[in-house]
């Protein structure tokens, strides 16, 4: 198979490929099918069932499973089931089909060559390295391997290998197998000397040899080509481990030892180990967990978490229980937070203190192992651990302190929703540590508030549709126009009413003026009731109104709240105001707008405002979904690709979701609920 260059792929060569690569034939391979007209069917191999409700179209180039909804290509099959990443499926699939990978430049080209051939000498070298461990220099290394207690089949599918005491001999054994000193250079294993004696000094050798008297561990990448090395000292010496220095082949930021062989453990399971060294990999692999990994001599890097999640959608981090294991776990925290979305995380496995997985492997065997990887922690634990670690909260101020720390330790998430789910998260725990009540909890705003999070009182949630009141036979409300005007055009005057304007033209309203209308009430609620908008703020950061001026507005109070959740309602104004919002607010709080929607008023009590904001948002939604709907079926029908079928499905969910709330506030009664309280 040719190599894989850092190009993007023509659409003209991925149209050929596949229409060379018939779905079935890879699809066959893994999948018994059965022919059923011009499609096959068969049992999906991503879900487990037992009627088959997957299909595979030749003509149309896709397979598609009508139980989980997985859907592609061929390319997209071989990168879902092999754990290959794009680039290296198409390579794949283009040897299979005899095609040629295309070059994206001379120059490329030429580094591809060179890469090529620097494989070569790589394995060339770990061969003569294995040769070593074998042979009658090797018996001080064999016995350090049997003490670490390594079987002989595992030391040949690790490829061990040892480097002589004796400098000079690797050079010489390359150079005999035609392998030139500049070449060994460039994989890193011997280097120069920048001064090899003056004239009337000894003469030094002109070159060095990077490892001697040590163990050594090839290191490959994604495809299994060894492309830098690891040494273990079998003597004394200050670097007890040594890795290759960075090469054409090698950024050790980048690779994860024994990812080749983990990537189909992983799939397979669906687990990841990350612990930190060559040895705890490999007693891990021969302990029956063949799905680990390690970093190589540094904290794992946001490269290396990216290539976790390509495996598996949390990766478990086994640390070392002593103090420099929590350290390492918190600086994973720290790389991680930034870079984290919904459903792609880490979890914290924690040994006991002194051992690592080689020795708790060796003392006490591979299910007390297992059970410690059972009991691995989420990220959102670990960062509350390393944020409150040592943190004194006797006072108010260092209270205030660590809740601004939170803050900040979760505003660097960048995905929205994630980042409120943190923030509740966060604030949740602080209010326990610190002993606040319900009264005192994260978001509440005082008696106009809505119920704290994470205390739902017996009502139900944001997503949950509520009862319907204003269907009781006994509510009186059923006589009332809509948008609460009653028979007479007036109310009776109670502690709550609220006097009609009749300079008001209520009656007769354009569609447009009254969609207007709606989003209005809507802001006004929110503005009135900063509780309801702290409750229901990861529903109402993804909602789009149908105006752009107003759906500014509603990211704008959306912001504001996340970066500060205890406002309360003088203080959110005071925030729009800073943003330019004065005339906006005038409008939004006249009577033009409230006579529209009591619960929206500032008296109203807050389960009214909240049963008002979750109906308006469930309308625009469903109108939202509905227009998607439509563009994205049409689209589909033309294009049958995966992306396509993925939005479909999306608003399909989203429609789901939003019908048991949705209701036409164009006959809908908003002040009904609140009066039948």
């Amino acid at each position: 198979m040719g190599t894989r260059l850092s190009m993007s792929f023509t659409p003209e060569f991925l149209d050929e490929l596949r229409a060379r690569v018939p779905v079935s034939g890879v699809v066959g391979r893994k999948v018994k099918l059965i022919k059923r007209g011009r499609e096959f069917s068969g049992l999906c191999p991503f879900h487990n069932e037992k009627s088959p409700s997957f299909t595979v179209n030749d003509d149309k180039g896709f397979y598609h499973c009508f139980g989980c909804g997985a859907h592609g290509d061929v390319i997209t099959f071989v990168t879902e089931t092999e754990g290959l990443s794009f680039p290296e499926s198409v390579e794949r699939l283009a040897d299979q089909a005899g095609l040629q990978v295309p070059k994206a430049s001379k120059e490329e080209a030429e580094k591809s060559k060179k890469r090529a051939s620097l494989y070569d000498v790589m394995e060339d070298v770990a061969r003569w390295f294995e040769e070593q461990l074998a042979g009658s220099d090797g018996k001080e290394a064999r016995e350090y391997i049997n003490r670490r207690g390594l079987r002989a089949e595992t030391v040949s599918r690790f490829r061990l290998g040892l480097a002589p005491t004796q400098r000079g001999l690797l050079r010489k054994a390359m150079n005999a197998r035609g392998i030139d000193d500049q070449q060994l250079v460039d994989i890193g294993v011997i280097k120069q000397n920048d001064d090899s004696g003056g004239s009337d000094g000894p003469k030094r050798d002109e070159f060095w040899e990077y490892f001697n008297h040590r163990l050594m561990f090839p290191i490959t990448d994604r495809r299994g080509r060894i492309i830098a090395f690891g040494g273990r000292a079998l003597g004394d010496s200050k670097a007890k481990y040594l890795n290759s220095p960075e090469t054409i082949l090698f950024h050790k930021g980048k690779v994860l030892y024994n990812l080749a062989y983990a990537r189909q453990a992983a799939h397979d399971m669906g687990e990841v180990i990350v612990t930190e060294g060559y040895m705890d990999v490999i007693a891990l692999s021969q302990a029956g967990f063949p799905a680990a990994v390690a970093p190589l001599g540094t904290a794992v890097t946001e490269d290396q978490i990216q290539e976790l999640w390509r495996m598996v959608a949390e990766p478990t981090l086994c640390l070392d229980g002593d103090t420099a294991g929590i350290r390492a776990a918190f600086r994973v925290v720290d790389r991680a937070l930034p870079i984290i979305q919904p459903g792609k995380s880490l979890k914290f496995a924690t040994l006991p203190e002194g051992e690592d997985p080689d020795s708790l492997i060796q003392t006490q065997g591979s299910a007390t192992m297992r059970e410690f990887l059972s009991q691995a922690r989420p990220l959102s634990e670990m960062l509350w651990k390393k944020t409150i670690d040592g943190v004194d909260i006797e006072t108010p101020e260092r209270r205030a302190a660590l809740k601004a720390d939170l803050r900040k330790q979760v505003g660097v998430i960048t995905d929205k929703d994630l980042k409120f789910e943190y923030q509740k998260d966060m604030f949740r725990r602080f209010d326990n540590l610190t002993g606040a009540n319900a009264s005192q909890g994260y978001g509440n705003q005082g008696q106009n508030s809505g119920p704290a999070p994470y205390q739902n009182n017996g009502r139900q949630g944001y997503n949950k549709p509520y009862g319907n009141p204003y269907n009781n036979p006994g509510n009186k409300s059923q006589n009332r126009t809509p948008w609460g005007g009653g028979k007479g055009g007036a109310r009776g005057k109670g502690k709550d009413s609220f006097n009609l304007d009749p300079r008001i033209p209520r009656p007769n309203m354009s569609p447009r003026l009254l969609a207007r209308r709606q989003e209005q009430v809507l802001l006004a609620t929110l503005v009135n009731h900063p509780g309801v908008l702290t409750k229901h703020l990861e529903d109402l950061a993804t909602l789009r109104l149908p105006s752009q001026d107003f759906n500014v507005v509603l990211q704008d109070l959306v912001d504001v709240i996340v970066r500060d959740p205890d406002l309360d309602r003088e203080a959110l104004k005071c925030q729009l105001c800073d943003k330019g919002y004065s005339r906006l607010l005038d409008e939004l709080l006249s009577p033009a707008v409230l006579d529209h929607g009591k619960f929206a008023r500032p008296a109203t009590d807050s389960t009214a405002a909240e049963h008002g904001v979750t109906h308006i948002a469930a309308m625009f939604r469903e109108k939202q979904a509905e227009q998607d709907k439509g563009v994205q079926s049409r689209e589909f029908a033309a294009n049958m690709d995966e992306t396509g079928l993925t939005q479909l499905e999306a608003h399909k969910q989203l429609r789901q979701e939003a019908s048991g709330v949705a209701i036409d506030l164009d006959s809908y009664d908003p002040d009904a609920y609140e009066d039948s309280q």
